[in-house]
């Protein structure tokens, strides 16, 4: 089957690579550009609290061994990989990861590592808790202008039976590129969030992971 992913490098490889390992035949049309952003960060950081692996390659390297909270599984396992050691995942949504930050209530102000218009609700919760956060904008997601013309040409084919779809800023972004035909395609988002970004556009069918990990919205193929 073929497959389209729309997330942004260098997820996209990875997930075409895990679906045609599964037989299945990947067309990527990554719907956001990663933009690294200026950003100052503090000198200390009693944990540092990501919302995306995006924002993993602006940590400096003197982090390496401060706590880490992520919100999945896959951005912890970035994380580890690019040599932080104290590493925790909230297994879940930004919920799940408000929720693992107050268990664990470390002392110090937190560092929120996020991308642009990202990570402000959590923020805001967190203070509300009582923990002290800074809030720092390290990437942007720049929207796809045009799908490359040979997904349209799939698309209105009908050769395309499903799409992944992994943010709600990429549902979003990918709905405002108006695809030529959509109402053969069954959308599989990865959270309840994500499918409400794919509103405007006629579906097959949209399905919902069980959980926000992607073994479980590998799961539904």
């Amino acid at each position: 089957m073929k497959i389209l992913v729309t997330r942004p490098e260098p997820g996209a490889s990875a997930t075409a690579r895990r679906l045609a390992a599964m037989g299945h035949e990947p067309a990527l049309a990554p719907c956001l550009e990663i933009v690294s952003l200026p950003a100052r960060l503090p000198d200390h950081a009693g944990a540092l609290i990501i919302t995306s692996a995006q924002a993993i390659p602006a940590l400096p390297e003197r982090w390496r061994d401060v706590p880490m909270f992520c919100v999945g599984d896959a951005t912890a396992n970035r994380a580890r990989a690019a040599g932080f050691s104290r590493v925790e995942s909230a297994a879940g949504d930004a919920q799940d990861l408000f929720r693992l930050v107050c268990a664990r209530r470390l002392p110090g102000t937190h560092l929120l590592a996020a991308g642009e218009r990202q990570g402000m609700a959590l923020a805001r919760q967190l203070h509300a808790a009582g923990i002290a956060v800074l809030r720092r904008k390290v990437y942007a997601a720049r929207p796809l202008r045009l799908l490359p013309p040979a997904i349209e040409a799939d698309l209105a084919a009908m050769k395309i039976p499903a799409a992944l779809f992994y943010s709600a800023e990429t549902a979003r972004a990918f709905v405002r590129l108006r695809p030529c035909n959509t109402a053969s395609v069954t959308a599989y988002a990865l959270s309840p969030a994500v499918a409400s970004g794919l509103d405007g556009l006629p579906w097959a069918a949209i399905r919902v992971a069980v959980a926000p990990t992607e073994a479980d919205l590998m799961a539904l193929l």
